[in-house]
């Protein structure tokens, strides 16, 4: 039975803009125990997108023009549309993309940075020697991967597939446990 979704409740370390450098106090050569860059999944290539659109584009225009034979004008104009919802609907799916976390694991931190696609960056710092990784098994779609410190919640990878979530708790989880030993 799946428990009830986790609502995040630790509150961040730092928020802004992200600027592309890394975290600080974490530096170019620092030596990472563990990291991790989480993406969403996009299958469909820029290839990809630009053979769907140019499918779209060629039935509307195929339905335009014979609309326009049959005297019914108007109907080319929503076949326009047509083009111009379903080209909006894919930007959105590949902007939403930009969307990333980054889990840092260092001699003496674990830092989590979360940037949306506006490029609002927020950031948590844990305590390896507190921080515990939670999942429930068997992971599911509507599993969550909790990281917990003290009573505090932070949701990650919330994007990743299931298998996706299990194996970076698996390995997030070994990392921590190397670093507390």
């Amino acid at each position: 039975m799946a428990s009830a979704l986790t609502i995040e409740n630790m509150p961040p370390s730092a928020v802004g803009r992200a600027a592309g450098a890394p975290l600080d106090p974490v530096g170019e050569d620092e030596d990472f125990r563990f990291h991790a860059l989480l993406y969403p999944n996009r299958s469909l290539t820029p290839d990809g997108f630009r053979r769907v659109i140019g499918l779209v584009v060629g039935v509307n225009l195929i339905n335009a023009i014979i609309y326009v034979t049959l005297g019914a004008w108007p109907v080319a104009f929503f076949c326009g549309v047509d083009i111009l919802i379903v080209w909006l609907a894919f930007q959105a799916s590949y902007l939403s993309g930009r969307r990333h976390e980054r889990v840092m694991l260092t001699e003496d931190a674990l830092w989590v940075s979360r940037v949306l696609p506006s490029g609002h960056e927020t950031r948590w710092k844990l305590n390896p020697y507190w921080a515990r990784v939670r999942i429930d098994r068997p992971v599911r779609h509507e599993t969550q991967l909790r990281l917990t410190e003290k009573g505090r919640t932070l949701v990650l990878g919330s994007f990743l597939s299931p298998k996706e979530r299990g194996e970076l708790a698996e390995a997030l989880d070994s990392a921590l446990c190397e670093a507390r030993a």
